[in-house]
């Protein structure tokens, strides 16, 4: 069973990485696994991996932070080539206004915050799902997500394509499984199957080597990940 996997990469790191030593991660060994469990025939043969570049000036390890970042997409891209893509969006940052935290609430009574977005993230997802549906571009996809805002694009894939398989996987612990991050019942409603957490198991044995070679300088794993 031909699978397209599709990452939405912010979810990823905030619902499961985020505060573990993985970061490392080799998000095709580690998606294989996980399809292989629900489905043995199943093959990755493509994973779309969707982000946007970090901005030192807000990130936790500034300038350190973007590196990281641009170091793991040149590792992937090394060691997998093709086989994953990684589609930008950008992040925008701008002055907000909100209410101050009261009850009830007082509109008048505004603070000055930075707001931070990210942007196109999700109708990047959408698209390139519907689009490789539609061209019957594999018989299963599968959603790394718990994004509400891409119930739309499950709906109409599973009434356009009702031939495609799809699958979701949230991106959290199994300890955080009907916790903080249950699983959204907007896209579970549009899926064959749904894979509620991904396993500290299977992060530590998905990891990518800490050298990897290149025609040039080898890419070294960020020594604070």
């Amino acid at each position: 069973m031909e699978t397209i996997v599709y990452i939405d990469g912010y979810n990823l790191f905030y619902g499961r990485i985020r505060g573990s030593s993985f970061k490392w991660l080799d998000i095709y060994k580690l998606f294989q696994m996980i399809v292989r469990i629900q489905h043995p025939s199943a093959i990755v043969t493509k994973i779309k991996y969707f982000t946007a570049p970090a901005k030192a000036n807000f990130a936790s390890h500034g300038e350190k932070s973007s590196y990281a970042q641009n170091a793991y997409h040149r590792a992937l891209k090394a060691v997998y080539g093709d086989v994953i893509e990684i589609i930008e969006g950008f992040h925008t940052v701008e002055k907000g206004t909100p209410p101050s935290y009261k009850r009830p609430i007082d509109k008048n009574d505004r603070v000055s915050v930075w707001s931070f977005e990210e942007k196109q993230t999700d109708v990047n997802i959408a698209l390139h799902m519907y689009r490789d549906a539609i061209m019957e571009k594999c018989e299963q996809q599968v959603l790394v997500s718990n994004d509400s805002d891409l119930e739309l694009a499950l709906e109409l894939i599973k009434l356009d394509a009702p031939k495609v398989t799809l699958g979701l996987v949230i991106p959290r612990s199994k300890s955080a499984q009907g916790k903080n991050r249950s699983a959204n019942t907007r896209l579970t409603k549009n899926v064959n199957w749904t894979r509620g957490y991904i396993l500290d198991l299977e992060c530590g044995e998905s990891q990518l080597k800490e050298k990897i070679p290149t025609a040039k300088k080898p890419i070294i794993k960020p020594d604070y990940w």
